[in-house]
């Protein structure tokens, strides 16, 4: 068997160009690219506005099957696609979203795609990068700050110490801060109350860099923030502390995207990084609008599967940003489908072609989400060594009994050359014209009618209960207009249900809503079901301990 070396050994391996070559590929002017060394760029938004008469290319995202400790690999099959259409004659850029600290030295160890669909410097993406995740960070704890000062110099707000709600943030995973208490001490050191960290990838402020489309939306979205409520129960807000600017201010070279490269020089926009289980899940509007502006075609992933990021793309993002897109590329692996029939991780090497056919039915489930919004599915099978020809055999029949557009992909082995069938069956379905995107839900609808649209219709849930706290929340709400928002449900991101341990396609389960939040700034409602954490933990052996750098410099054990 052929030995493919690492990820972090084939993205060191590479030949970069010089991030100036990038953007002349990509048509970006030389007054328009701010280098941050030789191989990575932030982007003036001056780009939107010299091409905004430009038509827009093709917009085309890609999801996935519900994830499972096997993988699924929608970056690398984001970034192989990208490479596959411009070996093909089309002119392609990919938007991807930026790693979080937590993730990479927790599970993941790296999130930049994979074997020969990279983007680089792999290891810049994957630790601090621009600096905009603290960027987030900071902005978010300068809020908290500032609540808090404003209560210890006498709340002219009467803010109710039991009614704030905005917390503080770390991009690291760290259980102990799940729970903290604040104001310990002397008088001086404030008031005592209990507060919480998530981690920042669910900050309301990531969410809002990634949904604002320029300054201005940006630092309105920030004033529009609900960080408390007073005594009687009236929302207040960041623009009420006036931190509105303080916070633009430290978000000012944030809110410009990021330019990297593919390993085959595909030009690549990272940019915004919150997670699809407890956010939106997608990369910015921004970085979104800059990629259709300088391409035919712009690829572009949310996280985790259709049931989530999908969903949140398609009913969140394409609302607020005008976006239409053309095709959903879905990414399953023979490997999580035989999860999903049943088989434990450990014995996936083995051909089990019946396990395929039983964990068909969360494909057959994910595509049928897709198709609900009026557009066109491409299954990828993302092709690992392991697979025999049975079993892809069997899930191409299963596919195409459904009439489900499928391709083998192997992108993660073979780079662009790998995605070849994959792109040309692409530009074939968006060329077609078949189709026309549509949300999901009307925002006029009750709060409630949306929570159960998107349990009943994309997850399968029989009904959605409301816990007693939900239920005042969602009053509360009502009461000052917040319940016309679109709604982001944060769910377990390993099943369809909300229970992590119903693979497949579960039936005969109910929702449990149980705390609704507003982000107000973001634009959109919170609903937290099950065991839902907003601040992870790292697992017992941290990718963090094979991680190390040498005297020269080589990091090692970065995925």
């Amino acid at each position: 068997m052929k030995t493919i070396p690492s990820d972090i050994e084939i993205a060191q391996s590479c030949k970069m160009k010089d991030i100036h070559t990038i953007a002349a590929q990509a048509c970006i002017l030389e007054n328009e690219i701010e280098p941050y060394g030789k191989y990575k760029a932030k982007l003036s938004l001056d780009i939107l506005k010299r091409l905004s008469s430009k038509p827009d290319g093709k917009l085309v995202l890609v999801s996935a099957i519900t994830p499972t400790p096997a993988g699924e690999g929608k970056s690398t099959t984001t970034v192989g696609l990208g490479q596959a259409l411009n070996k093909i004659g089309k002119k392609a850029v990919i938007a991807l979203r930026e790693p979080s600290l937590g993730p990479v030295f927790g599970v993941k160890g790296g999130a930049a795609g994979g074997g020969y669909s990279q983007v680089v410097p792999m290891e810049d993406i994957n630790l601090h990068f621009t600096g905009d995740i603290h960027a987030v960070t900071a902005a978010n704890n300068l809020l908290s700050a500032l609540i808090d000062n404003h209560i210890f110099h006498g709340n002219s707000l009467n803010i109710d110490l039991r009614e704030v709600i905005w917390k503080r943030c770390l991009d690291m995973n760290d259980r102990v801060l799940r729970e903290i208490i604040v104001g310990i001490g002397p008088k001086s050191n404030g008031f005592l109350r209990q507060d919480y960290f998530m981690i920042t990838a669910a900050s309301e402020i990531m969410a809002i860099l990634c949904l604002a489309t320029d300054m201005e939306d940006l630092k309105q979205r920030l004033g529009n923030i609900v960080v408390a409520y007073d005594a009687d129960g009236k929302p207040v807000t960041a623009r009420d502390l006036n931190a509105q600017g303080a916070l633009a201010l430290l978000l000012k070279e944030a809110i410009k995207p990021n330019l990297v490269q593919t390993l085959e020089n595909t030009p690549a926009i990272v940019h915004g990084g919150p997670f699809a289980n407890i956010a939106h899940g997608c990369n910015s509007i921004l970085a979104t609008k800059m990629g259709l502006k300088l391409g035919e075609y712009l690829i572009t992933e949310a996280g985790f599967g259709a049931d989530l990021g999908g969903e949140k793309f398609l009913d969140i993002k394409c609302r607020y940003g005008g976006l239409n897109p053309s095709a959903v590329v879905l990414v399953a692996t023979i490997r999580a489908l035989k999860m999903h029939g049943g088989v434990p991780k450990t014995e996936l090497e083995t051909e089990n072609v019946q396990a395929v056919q039983k964990g068909f039915a969360n494909l057959r489930k994910q595509v049928e989400n897709i198709r609900k919004f009026n557009l066109p599915v491409l299954v990828a099978i993302n092709k690992f060594s392991a697979d025999t020809d049975a079993e892809i055999q069997a899930l191409e029949e299963m596919c195409r009994s459904q009439n489900i557009e499928v391709v083998l992909n192997e992108c993660w082995e073979k780079g662009g050359e790998g995605g070849i069938e994959m792109a040309e069956k692409l530009v074939e379905m968006v060329q077609s014209g078949t189709g026309g995107y549509k949300p999901l839900y009307d925002l006029s609808s009750s709060l409630q009618q949306k929570v159960e649209t998107i349990a009943q219709s994309i997850y399968g849930a029989d009904s959605v209960v409301f816990s007693a706290q939900a239920r005042k929340e969602i009053k509360k709400l009502e009461k000052y207009g917040y319940d016309k928002l679109p709604v982001c449900m944060a769910k377990t991101q390993y099943s369809l249900s909300d229970n992590p341990d119903l693979l497949g396609e579960p039936k005969g389960f109910k929702i449990t809503v149980k705390d609704v939040r507003v982000s107000a700034g973001a634009g959109f409602v919170v609903c937290l079901t099950g065991d839902i954490m907003t601040m992870p933990g790292l697992p017992k052996i941290p990718a963090a301990n094979v991680m190390d750098i040498d005297k020269d410099g080589k990091i090692t054990g970065l995925f």
